[in-house]
């Protein structure tokens, strides 16, 4: 009994230590924040969110990247079946032209004879078979209609979402972990109740055999005895099922050790917050207005398709042998593209993403109705459980005093052993009532603050 009282004692002076504290994060228990940072880490969805949002950060880069002047070097062989030449007239014309001007050069008259033994240069060909290129292109956007800049506002708000969402997952771990660590302490109060009860039939036992002896009880009793034995038997057995059931669970969430999660001795203590009137807004929602955002950037970026682009393209042949008397080494040149009409795809694409924000502003609205109602029902958890508590308190009050009270009797062989044993039974049920009211009061409580977007870890 001194050792239940102890218990109690210690539970209500734990409560009271948690007035002045304004956190959860500072009431959460070291080795449960411990197990959050590990299972925040291991997350699988967590990090698919990550790499999402580091695809968002690459599209950036991506849009930026189209203002970046992009550089090609191009080789090639070719060969012709002939060289490309003039035709005889026009190549007559030109040897034609290169006598004259021989002639005026050596001071010859016009009508008179070119001279022997004079050479002459062959006419070039317009491009010969065999053709051997090297070459850089180059192309520089230097203005893209507003299409890229609207593509890198779209993917920033794109990643701003995608951060949001993974947030909000985040949050959803911590609480699974809180609960099922919550769950494993109270699984280990059940056993602490169970061990009270566990010695008290052992002592009964011993006191029992020494009555049978000495002609005081009868077999019945020790029975009796041996009948509550066998019930305790089973809640242990339950006890250690909830106990493996709840430790894998916390391992797969987690990636602890198992051997490390039997170790662990969690301890329910009531939740205290002076932060319940504020309120921000949640993480899901700030990634649906992200979204929404993104959407709206991306049918901008649809729409600029229309709108001329300007650009600057540049040529430079390394190999210059080999080109034909018609091409160019190197050119740089200005040019505008304009799609007039493509077929309505643009205005098509720009509806289609509009459509889209207002699918988020629907899940918007409809997730703000959804908080609102969590809000109340969470709320009005709360306030069951602390009431339920409050009763809770008075009746291990009522059933320690009567458990007092039978126990004295049967000393004094004015109560019957059912009737302790009944006491007992109702003390531990109110102790352990105990324990799940501040289970249920941390599940209102924390449901409250995540519903309220200030849940703490």
């Amino acid at each position: 009994m001194k050792n239940n009282q102890s218990r109690l004692s210690i539970f209500f002076l734990a409560s009271l230590c948690l007035v002045s504290s304004s956190s959860i994060a500072q009431q959460l228990d070291p080795v449960l924040m411990d197990l959050i940072n590990k299972g925040l880490n291991k997350s699988h969805s967590v990090q698919i969110q990550n790499y999402n949002a580091e695809q968002a950060q690459i599209d950036q880069k991506l849009a930026k990247s189209v203002f970046l002047p992009k550089l090609t070097l191009n080789g090639s062989y070719t060969r012709l079946d002939d060289d490309i030449t003039f035709d005889d007239d026009t190549q007559n014309l030109l040897i034609g032209t290169q006598r004259l001007l021989v002639k005026e050069a050596a001071g010859i008259p016009f009508n008179s004879a070119f001279p022997a033994g004079i050479p002459l240069e062959p006419v070039p060909n317009l491009q010969n078979k065999d053709i051997l290129r090297s070459s850089m292109d180059m192309d520089w956007v230097l203005f893209s209609g507003f299409e890229a800049s609207n593509a890198l506002k779209a993917s920033r708000h794109k990643e701003a979402s995608i951060n949001y969402l993974a947030m909000a997952e985040k949050d959803e771990i911590a609480l699974k972990i809180i609960e099922n660590y919550d769950k494993l302490a109270l699984v280990y109060a059940s056993k602490r109740v169970l061990t009270t009860s566990e010695n008290y039939l052992n002592e009964q036992a011993y006191y029992m055999k020494k009555a049978i002896e000495n002609g005081l009880a009868t077999p019945i009793g020790r029975k009796k005895i041996e009948l509550a034995k066998q019930q305790l038997a089973g809640k242990l057995l339950d006890f250690n099922h909830n106990k493996t059931l709840l430790i894998e669970v916390l391992h797969q969430l987690t990636n602890e050790t198992k051997e490390n999660l039997v170790l662990l001795n969690p301890q329910l203590q009531p939740f205290t917050t002076d932060s319940l009137s504020t309120a921000e807004k949640r993480n899901e929602l700030k990634a649906l207005e992200e979204a929404e955002r993104a959407t709206l950037y991306k049918s901008r970026m649809e729409k600029s398709k229309v709108i001329p682009k300007l650009a600057v393209q540049g040529h430079y042949e390394f190999i210059e042998d080999d080109l034909s008397l018609l091409d160019p080494k190197w050119y740089v040149g200005v040019g505008i593209k304009w799609n007039l009409f493509d077929g309505n795809q643009s205005r098509l694409e720009s509806k289609k993403s509009l459509i889209e924000g207002q699918k988020y502003r629907e899940q918007i609205e409809d997730a703000n109705e959804m908080i609102a109602l969590s809000i109340i029902k969470a709320e009005l958890g709360y306030e069951a459980s602390l009431q339920n508590t409050e009763i809770i308190l008075k009746e291990i009050e009522l059933a320690s005093d009567t458990y007092n009270m039978i126990d004295k009797q049967y000393k004094n062989n004015l109560a019957s052993l059912n009737d302790v044993l009944d006491a007992l039974n109702d003390l531990e049920k109110s102790n352990f009532k105990l324990q799940q009211s501040y289970f249920d009061q941390r599940r209102a409580i924390t449901a409250l603050l995540h519903a309220k977007g200030i849940l703490n870890y």
